[in-house]
């Protein structure tokens, strides 16, 4: 019996944290995700080509492989003297999985390109003029301490964008 009581006064047990959903429901996640790659887009409309400070908004919604290839491009149209102009936008987004606590979403984003080109000192376009108007993608997004960032993307021509 002498055993119970010094029991007692030995040290708590360290509870096991229980992870915390990011959202509440699914149609919470696909908002943000959508919310983050519109973000994204915005930003990528707003980069300077000929000013590097521009491209860091770029890499704060951005993570994994696809913050790496946009480092590569960035610095390479930047080595170039190469500049955007136009804009591009988002006209379709489709939430296609996640699961709580939703800290992954994989989706169908389609980019319109149409109004937006890569261009050389002399103004000539660089792109290719095969180039869709319409650029199909099927994103992960990661969900980090400051929120979602995409995390990863492929070009998805099954995809249909209804626009």
């Amino acid at each position: 019996m002498a055993a119970a009581p010094l029991a007692a006064c030995g040290p708590a047990p360290v509870p096991t944290p229980t992870p915390t959903a990011a959202f509440a429901s699914e149609e919470e996640a696909f908002a943000a995700a959508e919310e983050t790659y519109r973000a994204y887009t915005d930003a990528l409309n707003a980069v300077d080509l000929s000013d590097p400070t521009t491209f860091e908004a770029v890499f704060r919604i951005s993570s994994g492989d696809f913050e790496a290839a946009d480092r590569k491009t960035l610095s390479e149209l930047h080595a170039a003297g190469y500049a955007f102009v136009g804009r591009m936008s988002v006209v379709y987004f489709e939430g296609l999985r996640t699961e709580p606590p939703f800290k992954e979403v994989l989706a169908i984003v389609c980019i319109d390109v149409s109004a937006s080109d890569v261009v050389d000192g002399s103004g000539q376009s660089v792109t290719e003029p095969d180039r869709p108007d319409v650029n199909p993608l099927r994103v992960t997004f990661r969900h980090l301490e400051q929120g979602f960032v995409v995390d990863h993307a492929d070009r998805e021509p099954e995809a249909k964008c209804a626009t």
